[in-house]
């Protein structure tokens, strides 16, 4: 286990999340069903797709290292970009992806009903997302699977619990796209260490 990794992951998976539309999912999912039970089902969801990148990241380490910084510089790069551009709309598309989540949770449910739903609307959601890629770029670029991958999930399971818990208050008072260009900054952070590295 490797801390300085560890704390690497978990500061850039949760300030890329921190604005993405899992938050405002497990958001408007707490206020249908008991929150404790929603944040069982997103962090089960959160598990299991971490593990999924974690081994994708683990298995692009066997390619050329010089290849893998390289990957792991453009994704980073690209995260940066998405960021970037989805900052000025974000505040705007705000009441959108609440009332998109809401339609999908609209009938009551509680004990295992509730987890299960909120595992499936948050694991559906999460495919091919930007906190996924940046699982498996960050694995590549450190070769530390169980320092990412603890790093990566405990991020997203703060998240998730942000929003169950305190999730309206948080929006009132830090607007989502000041997270979208502190995530961005962040990704463009990695993007310069990792082409420093690949070419000192």
């Amino acid at each position: 286990m490797d801390l300085a990794v560890f704390a690497i992951t978990f500061g850039a998976i949760f300030v890329v999340e921190l604005p993405d539309k899992t938050f405002i999912a497990a958001l408007v999912m707490s206020t249908r069903y008991k929150p404790l039970l929603v944040w069982i089902g997103v962090g089960t969801a959160f598990l299991i797709q971490t593990l999924i990148a974690v081994t994708i990241g683990q298995a692009v380490t066997f390619l050329p290292d010089d290849i893998v910084k390289s990957v792991a510089a453009a994704i980073f790069v690209i995260g940066a970009v998405l960021l970037f551009r989805e900052a000025p709309k974000a505040d705007a598309e705000e009441a959108e992806t609440e009332g998109e989540y809401a339609a999908k949770t609209s009938e009551a449910r509680t004990g295992f009903r509730a987890v299960l739903t909120a595992f499936l609307v948050l694991f559906a959601a999460e495919w091919g997302d930007l906190s996924q890629l940046l699982t498996i770029s960050l694995v590549g670029r450190y070769h530390q699977p169980v320092s990412v991958f603890l790093g990566a999930w405990l991020a997203l399971l703060v998240v998730s619990g942000l929003a169950c818990i305190a999730g309206r208050v948080l929006l009132r008072y830090i607007k989502l796209s000041v997270i979208h260009y502190v995530g961005a900054a962040v990704c463009l952070v990695l993007a310069a260490v990792t082409v420093y590295e690949l070419v000192a």
